[in-house]
């Protein structure tokens, strides 16, 4: 939530409460949750973040009653306390800073492709930098979610409304560079494709922001499979979690992504399906877009027998192994891998 809630519910409270008698304490208490370790995160948290009123005797009291409450299970040195105005910025800020890695770590994927570099072995060795850590380094086509871009607008709003316009530029940066990622890997599948991707059919592999949910808010499915379209693709969908009633509503609404598509090229030009096999058979390209576990280990012989030849795999999480792909007769791409030399050969840019 935004920045100063805490202050504006404690105002409302105190003015619809006079002369009650009632005496109401505030705190901020935001949630360090990942989709698909939620339960984890509550049971074993990295810390417990609990602001409040720390120069009044009342809202010391306040803080001790919730801190009292985490330390059932949660050992006292993981359990912070601070000020209001830092509680419910540390939320965004710590959102920010995870979105901000990967942002880094795609823009060096470009690079990596410009000079020939391996981004996993550039990710790799700088994770081995206790200062760094490896978390939030996996290149990928981009990051989704109902908090990361949320969150950082908010943080640009409240850097613009302070005058830190400097500051707001920045962290505006890091979603300019996300969706760059998007777009980048919808030019490169169209580049790969001799450069016209018009009336062919492309498998999508995933929908979900990532694996182990069925979450779409922000998913960069969205916006892959827009661009497709208006290169005039034919997108054949799958994915294990998400319903077909979910990926076009998500596809229709006008108010998500980059690029804007009518409803009438989503029934036309999209088609969801039950299985990664029914998705890739008799199509010209595959993408993932979502780094399921199913996909790392599907049967890509038999992928490859039923796709129009030349097969082309777009790798958007760097989950497979491409030389095995390679073997069997794929032509690959892989963000932030040294080109296939076929798509060196005059056929992407």
């Amino acid at each position: 939530m935004p920045v100063r809630t805490a202050e504006a519910i404690q105002k409302v409270l105190e003015r619809n409460c006079t002369n009650t008698g009632v005496d109401f304490q505030i705190l901020s208490n935001p949630e360090f949750l990942a989709e698909g370790t939620a339960i984890d995160d509550l049971e074993s948290p990295d810390r417990v973040l609990i602001g409040g009123r720390e120069d009044t005797e009342k809202g010391r009291a306040a803080i001790a009653a919730l801190r009292a409450v985490y330390m059932n299970w949660v050992p006292g040195e993981r359990v912070i306390t601070a000020n209001l105005w830092s509680a419910e910025l540390t939320k965004l800020a710590a959102n920010a800073f995870l979105a901000q890695r990967i942002s880094s770590i795609n823009s060096i994927s470009a690079l990596c492709e410009s000079t020939g570099a391996d981004v996993q072995q550039v990710a790799f060795a700088i994770g081995k930098d206790s200062r760094c850590g490896a978390k939030f380094l996996n290149a990928s086509v981009g990051f989704g979610g109902s908090c990361f871009q949320k969150d950082i607008l908010n943080l640009v709003y409240i850097c613009e409304s302070q005058g830190l316009k400097e500051v707001a530029a920045y962290w505006n940066s890091v979603v300019a560079i996300n969706d760059y990622q998007k777009m980048r890997f919808v030019r490169r599948i169209t580049g790969g494709m001799f450069n016209t991707i018009r009336g062919k059919n492309i498998a999508i592999l995933g929908f979900a922001f990532k694996k182990d949910t069925g979450d779409t808010r922000e998913t960069p499915a969205i916006d892959v499979i827009r661009g497709l379209m208006e290169d005039g693709a034919n997108t054949i969908v799958y994915d294990p979690k998400v319903t077909e009633d979910q990926m076009r509503y998500d596809l229709n609404d006008s108010h998500t992504g980059q690029t804007q598509v009518t409803p009438e090229q989503v029934a036309k030009q999209v088609k969801m399906v039950d299985s990664a096999y029914k998705a890739a058979e008799g199509a010209h390209a595959l993408a993932v877009v979502t780094e399921w576990d199913e996909f790392k280990t599907l049967d890509y012989k038999k992928i490859f027998d039923g796709m129009v030849k030349p097969a082309f795999v777009f790798d958007g999480r760097n989950i497979l192994d491409h030389q095995h792909l390679r073997e069997i007769g794929f032509v690959v791409y892989a963000l932030g891998k040294p080109v296939d030399p076929f798509l060196m050969n005059g056929n992407v840019f």
